[in-house]
């Protein structure tokens, strides 16, 4: 595994461990109601992961926010 992370995925997980913390969700919590593993949570929100459409519905869901919130904080500029 490389030690630098994607700044994309980065984002989008400290995005995750926000809304959640929020909400005052353990990531197990969240990940029962989403319907996918504790360790999966903890990887997206350490921006390990590459997250499917699927499951940022899923977790959206869980946390009871529309899909875009969880990629507001996301920009990306390309020349």
């Amino acid at each position: 595994m490389t030690s630098s992370k994607d700044p994309i995925l980065a984002a989008f997980g400290s995005r995750v461990r926000q809304l959640r913390k929020e909400r005052s969700l353990s990531q197990e919590a969240l990940a029962d109601e989403a319907g996918l593993d504790r360790s999966y949570i903890g990887q997206v929100e350490r921006g390990e992961k590459n997250v499917s459409l699927s499951n940022i519905c899923r977790i959206s869901n869980a946390l009871n926010v529309p899909p875009q919130s969880l990629l507001e904080t996301i920009y990306v500029h390309q020349e």
